[in-house]
């Protein structure tokens, strides 16, 4: 019998809406394959879109990455460790550091 292990999958959709997920993969198993045994490539059209064009890719060099583990990006040929945290990333709407400049000059302003 083929040894299980345990990974988490994350994925903040939204700022308000999150998904979670616990998931028992045979030890071997890739982050792709992962993705697609708990549905998220059926669930999340636009994730399974962009990994059908990267799937191929041993190097995570694009700034649009969209799959890590705790935080760093993994190419999808990935094998999974027990307790890995897969996380999903979406596209920022902004740069957060030219969000944070807007909230300081907007500081100043307010206290002139």
């Amino acid at each position: 019998m083929a040894e299980l292990i345990k990974v988490h999958l994350a994925y903040a959709e939204t700022a308000e809406h999150q998904h979670y997920q616990s998931l028992q993969v045979v030890a071997g198993m890739t982050l792709y394959e992962a993705l697609a045994k708990a549905e998220w490539l059926i669930k999340f059209p636009q994730l399974a879109i962009w990994c059908e064009q990267v799937v191929q890719l041993e190097t995570p060099n694009a700034k649009r990455w969209h799959v890590g583990i705790y935080a760093q990006k993994q190419p999808l040929s990935y094998v999974l460790q027990p307790l890995d945290r897969i996380e999903v990333y979406r596209s920022l709407s902004a740069d957060p550091m030219s969000q944070r400049k807007n909230k300081s000059t907007q500081k100043i302003k307010y206290n002139q």
